[in-house]
């Protein structure tokens, strides 16, 4: 896989992406402990299916992406494009679609999907059409949240856990979704027989 001239190599962007994972998880300690990293993992081997499905071996890409997904349930189709330095955070059920691009230095969380907006509207698309999300550089997607769609999110912009982005966010932007409200606990009374039963019942101890 070598560069274009000007263009880092390799060895380069994966020693980035290795120091990345130690810059951002105060989990990880030590460089062999990021190399466990299922983030990087996920990281490293859509690399490598990348390179496989721009020179027309989509097979060989697909066979690769799915190794990745069984090994740490992460999946970014082939065809989308990764920046340097990007950071997958816990790596559990990312979902990265075929023409998403994620900018340099861009961190995700777990469950965060970059996704279409469903078959019966990207079948009605001229072909080669981008269907998924740019997320520009420097940009943090929480946990649990979507952004479906040709959508652009702008450079270090902020999408916060669970929030569902549909539309365009400028750079430095905000997207969050409605936080919790907690509420006081009801007022404590004697069990009545009937709510006992009911309890019972929804607990499947018949």
């Amino acid at each position: 896989m070598r560069a274009p001239r000007g263009q880092p190599r390799l060895p380069q962007i994966l020693a980035e992406d290795l120091r990345a994972v130690l810059a951002r998880d105060p989990s990880v300690h030590t460089r062999v402990e990021a190399l466990l990293h299922p983030g990087l993992t996920a990281i490293w081997l859509h690399r490598a299916a990348h390179f496989w499905y721009r020179t027309g071996h989509r097979v060989v890409a697909r066979l690769i992406m799915t190794a990745a997904r069984a090994l740490t349930g992460v999946e970014i189709h082939p065809g989308a494009r990764l920046g340097r330095r990007v950071f997958i955070d816990h790596g559990a059920a990312v979902v990265i679609g075929e023409t998403a691009v994620v900018g340099d230095d861009v961190t995700l969380f777990h469950q965060v999907t970059l996704g279409a907006v469903g078959w019966w509207r990207d079948n009605a698309r001229e072909p080669g059409a981008r269907r998924h999300p740019v997320i520009g550089a420097g940009t943090v997607l929480g946990a649990g949240s979507s952004v479906l769609g040709a959508v652009t999110v702008g450079e270090r912009s902020f999408i916060g856990a669970h929030a569902l982005v549909l539309q365009d966010v400028p750079a430095r932007g905000r997207a969050t979704a409605a936080a919790a409200v907690p509420l006081a606990p009801p007022a404590r009374t004697a069990p009545q027989p009937i709510d006992l039963l009911r309890h019972t019942a929804s607990a499947g101890s018949w």
